[in-house]
């Protein structure tokens, strides 16, 4: 009997995609995505998928705009091609950090993003570690929020020796996400409290709690210039910490941020792969790459079977 369920990929993160289709056993739907002379995007779905339950994974990632563009162009051709059901699955939610108005006459491009994605003709949305939770409520449409903790937390069990390890959050911001870390591995909670000076500048003031002796992990959603974690890692050394590890979900990395990283007092950036490796990040010594593929394939196989998915928040 053919599967009812069809996996589509953007050109965002391909490998990320063909990992998801591997752990939930079917194979990638032929599907074009390319760009005509003036670089507008073209696409053409080479497989039936008339009532289908269809599955577009897709990073809004650098370059945002273009791979939104995809999104949202593959979810048009998706419904005029009469699918059933189309689940955009998001890996790295671009323009979440743009959920508020910072100050007057500013946009909220989180909710504008949101529009775009669910007037396409999106049904449902998954998406991992949201920069801020209550974006779930910018989309009117059941929106899963998965947790990058449970692979963390498994990796940093495999590796660490737990009876010496402090969760750190950078920022005051932080804490609710690295507190619920180190309850899960029943370790104690540190807070760096920083005073930000100007947008892309980040000075460490202070560090709450006592970190002397320590393994301390990092732990953040995005790290984008890499800044504030490098920072973080040289005033957790000065207060007396063993070594300094970061968990973070998504690694934007922007401009030199791999190479300030590597030059940096970390002893190892471990990232998921929501945003596809770019080669500077796989050859630095001390950033590594964890899949968070087994997560979300389960997630779109409990979508399609019409399963419980918070369950996979434990």
């Amino acid at each position: 009997m053919a599967s009812s369920m069809k996996i589509l990929a953007g050109n965002s993160n391909h490998m990320l995609a063909e990992s998801i289709a591997a752990y939930v056993g079917e194979p990638l739907t032929k599907c074009q995505v390319r760009r005509f002379a003036d670089m507008e995007i073209f696409v053409e779905i080479q497989e039936n998928v008339r009532g289908k339950d269809a599955f577009v994974i897709q990073s809004t990632s650098y370059p945002t705009n273009d791979h939104l563009m995809e999104l949202l162009i593959m979810t048009d051709a998706l419904r005029r091609s009469s699918a059933r059901r189309i689940t955009a699955v998001v890996p790295y939610f671009g323009y979440a950090r743009q959920d508020r108005k910072p100050g007057p006459r500013t946009p909220i491009s989180a909710k504008l993003v949101a529009n775009l994605i669910t007037r396409s003709g999106v049904d449902r949305v998954l998406t991992v570690d949201l920069h801020a939770g209550q974006i779930q409520g910018f989309f009117d449409i059941p929106t899963d929020n998965l947790y990058g903790a449970p692979v963390m937390v498994r990796d940093i069990k495999e590796r660490m020796d737990l009876s010496n390890v402090m969760v750190v959050s950078p920022d005051v911001g932080g804490v609710v996400r690295a507190r619920a870390l180190a309850k899960r591995i029943d370790a104690p909670l540190a807070i760096v409290d920083k005073r930000r000076e100007r947008a892309g500048e980040s000075e460490v003031m202070n560090i709450i709690g006592d970190v002397t002796g320590k393994s301390c992990i990092l732990v953040d959603d995005i790290i984008d210039s890499g800044g504030t974690l490098c920072n973080a890692a040289e005033a957790l050394l000065a207060k007396g910490a063993k070594d300094v590890y970061a968990y973070i979900t998504h690694g934007v990395l922007s401009g030199g941020a791999v190479a300030r990283v590597a030059a940096s007092k970390l002893k190892e950036l471990v990232l998921t792969d929501t945003i596809q490796p770019t080669e500077a990040v796989r050859v630095a010594k001390n950033i590594r790459v964890i899949s968070i593929a087994p997560l979300i394939g389960e997630a779109i196989q409990r979508t399609a079977r019409e399963e419980s998915v918070s369950s996979l928040f434990d």
